[in-house]
Formats: C-alpha cells, structure tokens, sequence
C-alpha cells in the first residue's frame, strides 16, 4: 500500500483544531493523525505548512460552473464542472436538476450515472455522489427561477414516474418537493420508503402541512428562507416553522445576495451550525465573471456576482462552497462550525457520515487545505491529489 503524508498542518477535526499535526493516508483512507515530532515514514509526503487543513466540501445544490449546465451536458462536461470544484475546494457534489421534461431528465440520469461509474478510473475531482432533483414537485406560486411548465403534482402512482433513479449502488437521490401540492405528503411518505432524501422547498405549505410533512419524513429545508413564502408577525410559515423546530435541518446559500448576512447571522443563533449545511446553488456562469448567459431556455445577466432572469427573479448563485466558508469566517463563524456546516452535515444528510465529512482515522481522505488568506492550497479526493498549489 502506498502512503503519502500531509506535514506540518492544522486540521480541523470532530472535537476542535488541532496544531502542528501530520496526517498519513493509505488506500484513500486517513490512517493516522499524529504530532509533527516523531512523523510516520510514508512513500511520499506533502509539507502544508501555514495552511488549515478542512474535510472536503461537500456540495448539495448545484446546477453547474464554468459554461456547463448539468440539465444539458454530457459525462464529459460533468467532469470539467468535477475538475472546477476540486479547485475549489470541493471534494463530493450532487448535480442538481432543474425540472425538465421526462426525456431529458432519462438523458441527464444516464449522463450522471455513466460519469458515477468511470469516476474512478478518471483523473482525480470532486466525486459525484448521486442527483438532487430541485422539483418538478413544488409549488407554482414559489416558482423562483423554475419553469412552471414542468411542475408536476402526485396522484399516488409509480413515484419513478418523473423522478428517474440512477441504477449505481450506492448512490444518493434528493429531492426538494413543496408538500402542500396535491398528493405531497403521501409522495415524501413514498419516496422515504424508498430512501430518498426529501428536503421542502419553493413551498408555501401552512404549519399544519409543514407538521404532516415532517412526520412523513422531510426533515430538511432547502436554500432556507429563499423560494418560499416570507415570514410575517401573523403568518410564520415555513420560515418561522424552521427557526423553532430543532427537528429540522436546513440549508443555505451563503453569498450575502440570496441572505443578507444580518439574517444569516439570524439563522445561525436560531439552528445552531450543527443544523445548516452551506450550498452554492451556482449555475453554469459560476466561474466565469460578469456577462449575459443562455440558460434555461432563456438569458440570464450576471452583475457584479448576481444573477437575474427576464423577471427579476434571482436565478441561482456564480459562487462556489469556497466563496460560502469564506463568507462564514468573515462573519466570525469558528473554522471547526463552518467545517461542520461545509462537509460533515451534509455528509449526515446524505447518511454519508460514516465515510466522510469529517477528519477522522478510517474515513476517506477527502481533504482540502486553505492559506491564511482563505485560498485552496490542496485538494485530495479519495487521497489523491486533485488539486495542488503548494
């Protein structure tokens, strides 16, 4: 077995940072954490110095980066979106599909499914883990940026009708729906038999539905207080039903556009970090600056790192996880929070915890290490190097 060991860092781990360590890696594991006095001998080994070390991101939304749409592309574009994200951080992602028609969404599963199977065998980049379906279950009064021509409701029949799974062992299917839609809750109940995640989102549903939805099984909230109906004195809705209820978690994207850093702060007195993971939401423009952009069957402008439709309408984020961690650090948040809000709660949601997530002897060495100024120096995925600027 060859080793390879990271020198001279500070890890970010379960129980606190930790100084001045070295971590060992053999067959994609972690296999040791150890004091720089008295380093493990390995066959190769990687000085970090001046760098903390984080588990991999690990991201749960995303529509694509660098011009590549994942409702559009092929297994090839997938991995140049998996080759940006290393970049960045990012060590495991779940493409993210708009709704579509039912022959595209076939297309895009087979797509994802084929680069799920040779990722492997690839150059190294962020793993894909399976596909979050953003609808075509949700409500046409919280639309966001969605086509409603695509929206769907459940008449208690096959819930693989437009919802395709991905045929690898193993791999993860979410889905954001709006309970309140006819036949929701009976469809979270089915697709939980299933073992879907279910996480509510683009919803308007009242308490009493939020209740049923969860008892169901729905337990996550999607880009939390976006795309869905705002909160009032009088009408708390699932916004004020998610701060309280402690049996929820939820997810947010940490641009300081989509959620003022005021609120953000407010969601994290309210949920605690153990209760928010951190998505990018980004779409195909992420990574490529300011301009106008075919998206979706229609343009969409980015100004100054906002995105908007012909409607006004926020249409996704151009950030990356990295850019999220970073705004959180900014806002005072502890390295050892943001490291559980960026890879080991969504590890958790995904019921991936036990693999990854988080730096821990026997977990997969999916790493990345940041300088002081917040910039990714190294990414390991699976304990090979997919990016390296040391």
């Amino acid at each position: 077995m060859k080793t390879l060991l990271l020198r001279n860092t500070n890890a970010i781990l379960p129980d606190g940072k930790a100084e001045n360590v070295s971590v060992l890696i053999g067959d994609g594991k972690i296999l040791e954490i150890s004091a720089v006095v008295g380093n493990p001998s390995a066959d190769e080994e990687i000085d970090i110095s001046n760098t903390t070390l984080f588990a991999g991101f690990i991201d749960l939304h995303i529509h694509g980066a660098v011009g590549i749409d994942t409702n559009e592309t092929g297994a090839d574009g997938l991995s140049r979106v998996a080759r940006f994200l290393a970049k960045n951080g990012v060590c495991a992602w779940l493409p993210t599909l708009v709704p579509d028609s039912a022959e595209n969404y076939l297309r895009s599963i087979q797509v994802i499914g084929e680069l799920i199977s040779a990722q492997d065998e690839l150059e190294p980049a962020a793993r894909v883990l399976g596909v979050h379906y953003e609808g075509p279950y949700v409500s046409e009064k919280q639309c966001g940026a969605l086509h409603a021509e695509f929206f769907k409701t459940y008449d208690g029949g096959d819930v693989l009708k437009f919802l395709p799974r991905l045929k690898n062992q193993g791999a993860v299917h979410l889905t954001t729906l709006a309970p309140e839609i006819e036949g929701g809750i009976e469809l979270i109940k089915a697709l939980v038999k299933q073992g879907w995640v279910v996480s509510i989102g683009h919803t308007r549903a009242t308490i009493s539905i939020l209740e049923q939805a969860l008892e169901a099984g729905a337990h996550h909230m999607t880009h939390f207080m976006n795309a869905m109906s705002p909160l009032h004195h009088r009408h708390p809705g699932p916004i004020g039903w998610g701060l309280l209820n402690d049996g929820v978690t939820c997810d947010v994207i940490a641009d300081g556009v989509h959620v003022d850093p005021l609120m953000l702060r407010l969601i994290l007195r309210c949920k605690t970090p153990e209760r928010i993971s951190l998505i990018s939401d980004a779409v195909a423009p992420a990574g490529l600056g300011d301009g106008e952009y075919s998206i979706w069957g229609e343009t969409i402008t980015v100004t100054e790192g906002r995105t908007s439709n012909a409607r006004g309408s926020i249409a996704g984020s151009v950030i990356t996880m990295l850019d999220a961690v970073r705004l959180m650090l900014s806002l005072g948040v502890a390295a050892e929070d943001v490291s559980r809000m960026a890879s080991s709660n969504p590890a958790h949601l995904l019921g991936l915890d036990q693999d990854c997530g988080s730096i821990e002897v026997g977990k997969r060495a999916d790493l990345t290490a940041l300088d002081t100024e917040g910039n990714v120096r190294l990414t390991l995925v699976g304990g090979r190097v997919a990016f390296d600027s040391i």
